[in-house]
């Protein structure tokens, strides 16, 4: 009877807790966002065709690359210091708008100069390449708008917002289908459109919680990029981790098998946008927390607690993959069934050490944050390149596995040492 007491003593303080309310929130709205962008593609490759789809496929590209490897790691620093100290607020507000528009700005100027001294270069052409080019430093601002929005834990607004351009961008893409007037560059504009609303309505409800006017700092902003250095090797990593062995399928196996192994690692992300949603909320609601007794155990007790749920989650999403697979995508994708079950333990693994990459982050960014995923990236290259050729796709997964688990190791590890 004690177990239950106590089950129910934990349910109550969960249901009554402000941040699994928000978690909530927003693993529902990522659900949707899901969905809702699966209707977009629908909608673009059915009115554009392949060839149209390929074109705004690349300018689109041109934008999230720019966005991508021009945010300078900003966002995460960002999220961190306006956290700890509502007060930068103005600062940090005025730091995004100079680095938006003049990075951005210079980032756009300069790409436009290249392409057009050797137009070779350019990927897509005209309008078009200048809607890509644009779509970096409006990317640029809305990114770093939002993780201020997430600084300050305003998570129903940052919700709200997103679910709000996106649903506008949804009907605006419709209108201009219905009206038989789609090309490539209106779908980029529509795209561009929603990044510019967007915003305005980050910027005006930042702008209520500002106690002085922007204003751009130096200082902030050299601690910025000296901290975002370290998240932006941190994310490039990490990526890396995630994405390098379907890229090796690809080379090693071929187009056939590497289209079995991304169905299994599609359903394999799909099972992490829980942990990648309470990550999200847990960075700044850790790094507001002055007491680290209490910001440990918080994250013990969240890394505890989603590791146990994901072990569940995957026991049955492994049990019934292949009835979903064969269901849902037909029976000739069937060998994707095997792989995510290989994948399942490496789901778990990588939920548990998204809560401590996202307390490493809240304290400070130390360097086995970027060391234990570069280690990882490593070892998943070395051991798919081995096994591949012997064990199929099932090697891809089960590199994965030893990857992510070699993270985690990592992380405790170093929890282990520092705080003895």
């Amino acid at each position: 009877m004690a177990w239950r007491t106590h089950m129910a003593d934990w349910r109550r303080r969960l249901f009554a807790s402000d941040f699994a309310r928000n978690v909530f929130e927003t693993f529902g709205a990522r659900l949707f966002l899901l969905a809702l962008g699966l209707v977009t593609g629908v909608l673009i490759t059915r009115a554009l065709g392949p060839e149209g789809r390929g074109l705004y496929a690349t300018a689109a590209a041109i934008g999230a690359i720019g966005v991508q490897f021009g945010n300078l790691g900003l966002h995460a620093s960002n999220t961190y210091y306006v956290a700890q100290n509502r007060g930068l607020l103005p600062q940090l507000l005025g730091n995004t708008l100079v680095v938006s528009i003049a990075f951005g700005g210079t980032a756009l100027a300069l790409a436009w100069l290249v392409f057009q001294a050797w137009p070779a270069l350019a990927p897509v052409h005209g309008w078009l390449l200048l809607l890509g080019l644009v779509w970096i430093p409006l990317g640029l601002a809305y990114l770093l708008l939002q993780n201020l929005l997430l600084g300050i834990q305003a998570v129903r607004a940052y919700n709200t917002i997103e679910l709000s351009t996106r649903i506008m961008a949804v009907g605006l893409l419709a209108w201009i289908i219905w009206r038989q007037a789609v090309t490539p560059e209106r779908v980029v504009g529509v795209s561009l459109v929603a990044f510019a609303v967007g915003i305005l309505l980050v910027g005006g409800r930042l702008q209520a919680q500002l106690t002085a006017a922007p204003s751009w700092s130096w200082p902030l902003f050299q601690q910025g990029l000296h901290y975002g250095f370290k998240a932006y090797l941190a994310a490039f990593f990490a990526y890396l981790v995630l994405r390098v062995d379907l890229l090796m399928v690809k080379q090693i196996l071929g187009a056939e098998q590497a289209g079995y192994y991304s169905l299994a690692a599609n359903m394999a992300d799909l099972m992490g946008l829980l942990p990648t949603s309470i990550g999200a909320l847990l960075f700044p609601k850790l790094a507001a927390m002055p007491d680290l007794a209490e910001r440990w155990r918080t994250v013990r007790q969240i890394a505890l607690g989603l590791g146990g749920l994901m072990s569940g989650v995957v026991l049955v999403a492994g049990f019934f993959a292949q009835p979903v697979i064969d269901f849902l995508y037909g029976a000739s994708f069937l060998p994707a069934a095997p792989a995510f079950v290989w994948l399942t333990p490496a789901i778990v693994v990588l939920a548990v050490n998204t809560i401590f990459m996202n307390y490493f982050a809240a304290s400070g960014m130390p360097w086995i944050a970027v060391y234990a995923p570069a280690l990882a990236a490593g070892v998943n290259v070395a051991l798919n390149w081995w096994l591949l050729p012997q064990l199929g796709i099932r090697a891809a997964s089960l590199s994965s596995v030893i990857a992510y688990s070699l993270m985690l190791l990592c992380s405790i590890g170093y929890l282990y040492w520092n705080r003895r």
